[in-house]
């Protein structure tokens, strides 16, 4: 981390300060706007959302300036081309805050950054402005608790089948961020029930992945899901080895002199390709974890350096 240190210095912080504090007022702003027209939604929810997407729209493009352009991250991405404005569910692997900088990367390339829609805790709700911002957008609140959470998928899902919201769904299908003490419990959990473990994985979460397609299949307009992976490397570190939210937000050069690498990899899957029955869903769901972690071994040995494959997002 010696890098990364030298980076880290008190006028490092001040630069950060300075960077995201309009970007912070600039959030509850957008908040205060938010949860002012979520009552407006009972009575014109497609008007709601598409004033909700405009204005998060705003906010997750300013961030991502800060992380590419003044920060200079640079994200390489390879895998399949994603048709511009097409509706989709996103799964993907989750290891550090960066992860929402390169979905929002491949977003931006496919003109559905204000579309973004991710998975929130439930308990946001109860925050004024800011959960009631995200209230307002469309975002799901869950609780990790199937049986509570049924109800209010089954709300959300209902919305987008029904009111033909453009959006991409997002989800990390492992349920929190990858760590290697959750390595090692889920290499236990999968050795007790016989299932596969994916290597720099930890095992997905397979019932809201079910239900999500069970339920989106429906709706005309969501036409495949996305499998996103990311991967990070420092040069003279740790494969995985990610930025913390702050250095992502203050510290300069972060490809450059920090010699961090941002790669993501993107995979889409015709949503009427998939398997109809849950227990199929739930292999199917399996299978792509597996198959991520084969391709994360291959980066590990040989990252993918080809600038006429990668890309950049700049």
């Amino acid at each position: 981390m010696a890098a990364v240190a030298k980076g880290t210095t008190t006028l490092t912080h001040l630069r950060g300060i300075a960077l995201t504090l309009p970007w912070l007022l600039a959030l509850l702003v957008a908040d205060v706007a938010l949860s002012a027209v979520l009552p407006l939604s009972l009575l014109g929810p497609r008007l709601v959302y598409d004033a909700s997407s405009r204005i998060a729209a705003v906010i997750w493009a300013w961030i991502q300036l800060i992380f590419v352009s003044f920060n200079g991250a640079d994200i390489g991405h390879s895998g399949d081309e994603l048709p511009s404005g097409e509706s989709a569910i996103v799964v993907a692997n989750h290891v550090a805050w960066s992860d929402f900088y390169m979905i929002q990367a491949l977003a931006i390339r496919a003109g559905m950054l204000s579309r973004c829609r991710y998975f929130a805790k439930v308990q946001l709700r109860l925050v004024p402005f800011l959960g009631w911002g995200l209230w307002a957008m469309g975002m799901p609140m869950v609780s990790r608790n199937w049986l509570r959470d049924r109800a209010e998928l089954g709300h959300v899902f209902s919305g987008i089948v029904r009111d033909g919201y453009p959006m991409w769904l997002i989800s990390f299908s492992e349920a929190t961020r990858f760590t290697r003490t959750k390595y090692a419990e889920s290499m236990a959990w999968c050795k007790k029930n016989d299932r596969p473990q994916p290597r720099h994985l930890l095992y997905p979460r397979t019932k809201g992945f079910i239900a999500t397609v069970q339920h989106l299949r429906k709706a005309p307009h969501v036409k495949a899901v996305y499998d996103f992976t990311v991967a990070y490397r420092r040069r003279g570190g740790d494969f995985q080895e990610a930025p913390s939210m702050w250095q992502t937000l203050s510290v300069p050069g972060l490809s450059s002199r920090c010699g961090y690498e941002f790669h993501v990899h993107a995979r889409r899957f015709p949503i009427d390709t998939l398997p109809e029955m849950d227990e199929g869903l739930a292999q199917w769901l399996e299978t792509r974890w597996v198959e991520k972690g084969e391709w994360l071994e291959s980066v590990r040995h040989s990252w993918p350096a080809d600038s006429a494959v990668r890309g950049h997002s700049k």
